[in-house]
């Protein structure tokens, strides 16, 4: 990408209702633009932070089986209205459009209904399960208040995996495998150090569920964690019986603020029932599958990781998600020619400003902008046969030969 040929345009000031730093930043940088409150276009850089993060997600999940699909967004009534969740006073997030031939839909907000209802097609025998799948879709919830960016949005990008099992022993077997994948994901992603498998409400039908919070002075959750972060609790669930379960006691937690960034629940037979989902056994009796349902906040997860990083001056994109790796600038004529063979070389890893401005400016967009290493290639450096690498998250610059960049 040459930033004289594209259509961005960094801003020196944030929208002046845009007041969580996430969202002024990846606006002002860029990334993204604000269409009304909690509904955000994903620009050209912004996506590409997007795809970086479902690539690490897709590349996990597949590790352990999973298969991709991409589900309607549209909803039918009907699987929602047997499990009393079409009601507005059940669920007050719908977005609900009327068809012009009469009739009710649903934009979704989540889809255990669906997909529980697609594949009754597909599961027949015990010989059919396990199985696993999920997507990356697009979620409309109706939120009183959209804040905090894209932390919170009424339209936000989600990763839903669901699984189906014969047995509860199965189903546990495969949550623990995917609580091991989603600390790979994190960790891979930067954040893993501060994000923590957290115990949660897990409302009628298990004692627990879990959530994986990631520690941030503005996420919007209240979490406790003992010394070593062995143990940590959302506030819903701080309690003497709790707390003897998990043997803690108060003394021992610290309070902390929290984003949820992620969450896994068994669901058992919470939709498979009402929904009639089934499967033959080995003797041809009919029994209901468990399921398992495991969500990623895609969008969300971009937000927390620019908010985490950023500093002063900008973002600060860790190199698994960045957009580009290199920030290229050029400096003189001899500069612009070398530089010029770079981008060529390195395309796909390379953002170049080659706009007719002071390097000054082009060094302010770098830092607004994140990416994980500055090159500028000039009269100068190449005097010594270098280019000057300055590292956005450590801030060090240092020279290095052309050839071993």
């Amino acid at each position: 990408m040459r930033l004289s040929k594209t259509f961005i345009k960094t801003l020196r000031e944030a929208p002046k209702d845009e007041t969580a730093k996430n969202g002024a930043l990846l606006v002002r940088a860029g990334y993204i633009h604000k269409e009304m409150a909690g509904v955000y276009d994903f620009l050209p850089l912004g996506l590409r932070v997007i795809e970086n993060i479902k690539n690490i997600i897709r590349e996990e999940l597949n590790e352990l089986g999973c298969e991709e699909i991409l589900m309607s967004a549209l909803q039918n009534p009907e699987p929602w209205e047997k499990t009393g969740r079409f009601s507005n006073q059940e669920v007050d997030i719908w977005f609900k459009t009327e068809l012009s031939s009469g009739g009710e839909l649903g934009l979704a907000p989540t889809h255990e209904e669906p997909i529980t209802e697609m594949l009754k097609t597909y599961i027949s025998s015990y010989k059919d399960l396990p199985l696993y799948v999920y997507q990356f879709q697009t979620k409309f919830r109706n939120e009183l208040r959209a804040k905090s960016g894209i932390l919170r949005g009424r339209e936000f990008l989600m990763k839903d995996l669901y699984s189906l099992h014969t047995s509860e022993a199965d189903l546990d077997d495969f949550y623990a495998e995917v609580e091991k994948a989603y600390a790979r994901i994190f960790e891979r992603l930067g954040i893993g150090g501060d994000t923590f498998e957290t115990f949660a409400s897990g409302g009628i039908f298990a004692k627990y569920s879990h959530e994986f919070q990631t520690l941030l002075p503005v996420g919007e959750d209240t979490v406790y964690y003992n010394s070593d972060k062995s143990v940590v609790l959302n506030k819903e669930v701080l309690n003497d019986e709790v707390m003897a379960d998990l043997d803690v006691a108060r003394e021992e937690l610290t309070e902390a603020t929290a984003a949820e960034v992620a969450n896994i629940f068994k669901l058992k037979f919470k939709y498979s029932e009402p929904l009639g989902l089934k499967f033959a056994d080995e003797n041809n009796e009919q029994k209901t599958v468990y399921m398992g349902c495991y969500g990623i906040g895609v969008s969300r997860l971009m937000g927390v990781i620019a908010e985490k990083f950023a500093d002063e001056k900008g973002l600060v994109w860790p190199e698994a998600v960045a957009p580009f790796k290199y920030h290229l600038v050029a400096i003189g004529a001899a500069g612009t020619a070398e530089a010029e063979k770079f981008y060529q070389e390195h395309k796909g890893e390379v953002l170049y400003d080659d706009r007719d401005l002071r390097p000054g400016e082009k060094f302010a967009d770098a830092e607004l902008m994140g990416m994980p290493y500055r090159v500028v290639i000039s009269d100068k450096t190449l005097a010594e046969g270098c280019a000057e690498i300055f590292e956005r998250a450590s801030g060090e610059t240092r020279l290095v030969k052309l050839s071993e960049i």
